[in-house]
């Protein structure tokens, strides 16, 4: 039987589609080795972020259509990342991506969104910092669940790390009781040095958790470095998105792309697991005096979600602004005692609801990122 060609390889390739830039994996540039000698077939597809959520499924894929080409006898798939920034800065050149977290207002739950969208960035393999630029309330050391004095190395400080994503703090600097009374210029430096003055290495995404409102860190941050964008957090209720509406505004004024919104409290999920229950069994349960019916999946568990204030904000605030709904979160007891305890969930029950839709938020979130930095960049060949 005849060896295939590294034609015919490629040819096969060609049927992969990327589902956000819709163009085939080979004529995006994302095979960056493929070879074929006595019957063993290498390929490497290099995809544009770490935390493709489809990457499995394009290994499984391209594995099937190699298996199918005459002679291959053993095919290795290699999957790879790399994120390419849009632009170059003179700040925090090796950072790819920098993105604003950020609110309308105080009391969404914007810090929990930012260290739990982290995690589970980090736990797609992708190199992940997180700066507290909320310099009036710095939950950042406890929800992650560091604190002291951070070390130098080479005159610049040494960002602390957890749950594998880096992390910086002006709760790291002062005592835990003292507060901070700063007029915007300082404010401004901080953001300054929190990105030039901390050795942050190479990263694929700096998350920024900003304070609340449109006030002095939200414009000095889009003036210190280009951003890759801005998401905007809210709860379901009508002054939530009010004052979102407004953030959303403040952002397209800088000129700072929203990259979409997460909703936030919305609802309360009641999960739970039955041990030997058959996938199917039904559960009834009670919730606001209302009765209830769930079934259990294949592992006994079974999940819901009540709504508690309202439903709907984000898909109206969307709308009328044009950008995506990220995905929502329902509230949970135990994001609370994460955050407090500095294991948030999508680390301490990485298998629940709330966690699950945090993973799920933070692929679509790499996916906006991806494609609109391959608008903007060559294609490397």
């Amino acid at each position: 039987m005849r060896e295939t060609t590294k034609e015919e390889l490629l040819d096969a390739l060609r049927q992969i589609q990327d589902p956000d830039l819709h163009q085939d994996i080979v004529s995006l540039g994302f095979i960056t080795q493929h070879t074929i000698c006595d019957g063993i077939v290498k390929v490497t597809i290099n995809l544009t972020t770490p935390a493709c959520p489809v990457k499995d499924q394009m290994k499984e894929q391209a594995e099937k259509l190699l298996r199918a080409l005459p002679g291959v006898k053993q095919v290795n798939v290699e999957m790879t990342a790399v994120a390419r920034a849009p632009v170059q800065r003179n700040i925090a050149p090796d950072i790819q991506h920098i993105v604003a977290i950020s609110s309308g207002k105080g009391g969404v739950g914007k810090s929990t969104v930012s260290v739990n969208l982290a995690c589970a960035l980090a736990k797609t393999g992708a190199k992940v910092g997180l700066v507290d630029c909320d310099v009036y309330g710095p939950d950042i050391p406890m929800m992650m669940g560091l604190g002291g004095e951070p070390q130098q190395f080479a005159g610049k400080l040494l960002p602390k790390e957890r749950h594998g994503v880096r992390t910086m703090s002006i709760g790291y600097l002062l005592p835990e009781e003292k507060p901070v009374v700063w007029r915007g210029p300082m404010v401004h430096k901080l953001i300054e040095q929190f990105l030039s003055d901390v050795f942050w290495g190479p990263l694929d995404y700096l998350l920024v958790d900003m304070p609340p409102g449109t006030g002095d860190a939200q414009l000095s941050l889009a003036q210190i470095v280009p951003l890759s964008g801005a998401v905007l957090v809210t709860t379901p209720q009508a002054v939530s998105t009010f004052d979102v509406g407004k953030a959303i505004a403040m952002f397209r004024q800088v000129n700072v792309e929203l990259l979409g919104i997460v909703e936030n409290m919305a609802g309360y999920a009641i999960e739970g697991t039955i041990d030997g229950a058959r996938a199917g069994t039904k559960v009834r349960l009670e919730a606001g005096g209302k009765p209830i019916e769930l079934v259990t999946d294949a592992h006994g568990r079974f999940a819901t979600v009540v709504d508690v204030f309202g439903k709907g904000g984000a898909q109206k605030l969307a709308e009328r602004h044009g950008c995506p709904v990220l995905g929502q979160i329902p509230l949970n007891p135990s994001v609370r005692v994460g955050g407090d305890a500095g294991d948030p969930i999508t680390i301490a029950e990485p298998d629940s609801l709330v966690a699950r839709r945090f993973q799920e938020i933070a692929g679509r979130l790499a996916q906006r990122i991806a494609v609109k930095s391959h608008q903007a960049l060559p294609i490397l060949q």
